[in-house]
């Protein structure tokens, strides 16, 4: 086909589309509507799945934090009731027998209201004792100085790191590594600041050693919880982590391993990849959802199609009398069938992604809402796919318009 006729054939086409406005734009806004919305139930399942996977950023995703209980059955002899209390050799038994662990610590917290002195400032925060690898487990990084270290916690040394909105209230614009701020009368170094950005609460916090904590303010050897990180990858690793600390927690206090109040055990990679899974299924769905939409724009376009082939069969009877081949005839159909489905894709592809653009601007502080957008190569193979199936749509009324005979058409009304 040279460049000529390639171009009457497409002035022909429009011609007929024009031709049939309303019924074009009918059957072209079943096709725009599938992939609108394929698209934006992608894109906005991608926004949700973000949100969590950002709410999960807040600690490492495989990590594991236990708080003691109250026993509620009897075992060995003991009666229910019994308040569970943690110790340093709680974190040590863990750390040292359970070898998935990577990191741990234990925590103790001081009151919220902890009064914080500098010169004539004066701030309530919550002071935290941890142990040195506790920044691996709560993901939070330095932006000036340093961190906790092992020698900061075996020497009892009274230094701290401060959120930057302690130092923000407390210093203000001064510098603050090396100065001394008073914790309830008791100096201390300061000898970092941290941000976190996936967790606001822990930037007014203040983080010293445990020992110093535990020592200086006469808490003994007690944990109020304690954190870990685990070499785990899926379910039944994770699981089967849990049930060790439940065992070994269970036998050094004296509770039933069955005793579902004695402990709390939050397991954060489990129910990370439970949500994972059913991001899964989700995606599942809505691609078995936008399938069923572009199956039903399919069947649209193809009912159009042989409407048109059956209203214009004169006019193909008149063609192959004056010498098109049914090859031509084809053509013509199959080129018709994919213009319709390609320009009306097209604009509900667009149309998706700007809803997906709007949503992204206006919806910017949601909890567990993120960044939904949609990968443009998903977004072009589905238009692909819809436009192979425009060609598929229209293969059926092509034939039935190649086998229309002269002589038969040129009989009708």
């Amino acid at each position: 086909m040279d460049i000529r006729n390639f171009f009457d054939q497409f002035q022909e086409i429009f011609y007929t589309l024009e031709k049939n406005r309303l019924r074009t734009i009918l059957t072209g806004l079943t096709v725009s509507w599938g992939i609108f919305m394929l698209i934006l139930l992608l894109g906005a399942g991608h926004g949700l799945e973000n949100g969590i996977d950002s709410a999960f950023q807040e600690d490492a995703i495989n990590s594991l934090w236990v708080r003691p209980g109250q026993t509620s059955v009897h075992h060995k002899g003991l009666k229910p009731g019994r308040e569970i209390s943690f110790h340093n050799p709680d974190v040590h038994e863990i750390g040292h027998k359970i070898h998935e662990t990577q990191f741990i610590s234990g925590r103790f917290y001081l009151s919220r209201n902890t009064t914080v002195r500098y010169q004539k400032k004066i701030g309530k925060f919550q002071v935290v004792g941890v142990r040195p690898e506790y920044d691996k487990i709560e993901n939070f990084r330095m932006v000036k100085g340093r961190s906790l270290n092992t020698l900061d916690e075996s020497q009892n040394r009274k230094v701290v790191i401060l959120g930057i909105d302690v130092q923000k209230e407390v210093f203000q614009n001064q510098y603050s590594i090396g100065k001394h701020i008073l914790i309830r009368g008791i100096p201390f170094q300061v000898i970092g600041i941290f941000d976190d950005p996936g967790d606001q609460w822990n930037l007014d916090r203040i983080f010293m050693p445990i020992s110093t904590l535990q020592k200086v303010f006469n808490r003994n050897d007690l944990v109020q919880n304690i954190a870990m990180t685990i070499n785990a990858t899926d379910q039944s690793g994770a699981r089967a982590v849990e049930k060790k600390v439940r065992d070994l927690l269970a036998g050094r206090h004296g509770f039933s391993q069955e005793d579902s109040q004695a402990i709390f055990i939050h397991n954060s990679l489990s129910e990370y990849l439970n949500f994972m899974d059913l991001f899964a299924s989700i995606r599942i769905f809505v691609w078995i959802m936008g399938i069923g939409s572009i199956v039903a724009g399919m069947v649209s376009i193809s009912n159009i199609m042989l409407i048109t082939v059956k209203e214009r069969s004169r006019e193909i009877g008149i063609r192959k009398t004056l010498g098109a081949t049914p090859n031509s005839v084809v053509q013509m159909i199959l080129t018709e069938s994919i213009i319709i489905t390609f320009g009306f894709g097209y604009v509900g592809l667009v149309a998706g992604i700007a809803i997906l653009e709007i949503m992204g601007t206006y919806i910017k502080g949601a909890a567990y809402f993120k960044n939904p957008e949609i990968n443009m190569g998903i977004a072009f193979g589905a238009l692909l796919i819809l436009v192979i199936s425009g060609s598929l749509a229209g293969i059926f009324p092509a034939i039935q318009a190649a086998g229309i005979r002269p002589v038969d058409a040129l009989r009708d009304e």
